[in-house]
């Protein structure tokens, strides 16, 4: 079982295409962007798009009652697992939703849920710093090539995120 692949140069916000794709009728799918002009974090803070980065949003069918905060979490180890395949240092969870390395921020993910024909959505987005990470006033920031040395095929860590999302999809189910 493999997840519907979206691949675009540029685009406004990758959460935003997975909800058209969902009222489409798609039910699940990843939508990848070389890209993004108007990505989005939590209470509408902007997330600094830098081309080379990851920019993703995984999108799949949830159960109706399953608690968001759990899915959260489990969200975040998700990622936090497979970061930790590259970067062989701690990484922190920094709740609700950022990926930290020695106290600086290297991943953000943006949770939403939304429904579509009386099912209910959990949409993903995912924003990893590769190769270059945003200067944020009071709160630090790194990238994967800054924190190993070597530079990480985008794709590569795709399919690792993909793997890992078939993998647990059942704890959301």
């Amino acid at each position: 079982m493999s997840f519907k692949k979206f691949f675009y140069k540029k685009v406004n916000s990758t959460n935003d295409l997975a909800i058209k794709k969902i009222k489409a009728g798609i039910t699940k799918g990843i939508v990848i962007a070389d890209y993004q002009k108007k990505g989005r974090g939590q209470q509408g803070k902007k997330w600094l798009s830098f081309k080379g980065n990851i920019f993703m949003t995984i999108f799949f069918k949830i159960k109706e009652n399953i608690n968001i905060k759990r899915i959260t979490i489990l969200n975040c180890k998700i990622i936090k697992k497979v970061l930790f395949q590259y970067i062989k240092k701690t990484i922190t969870i920094k709740p609700p939703n950022d990926l930290l390395v020695d106290k600086k921020k290297i991943c953000g993910i943006l949770q939403e849920v939304k429904f579509n024909q009386k099912h209910k959505f959990i949409i993903v987005g995912i924003g990893i710093n590769l190769i270059k990470n945003p200067i944020i006033k009071n709160y630090p920031t790194t990238n994967i090539l800054k924190e190993t040395g070597f530079k990480v095929r985008r794709l590569n860590l795709i399919k690792k995120i993909e793997k890992n999302y078939i993998k647990n999809l059942k704890l959301f189910a």
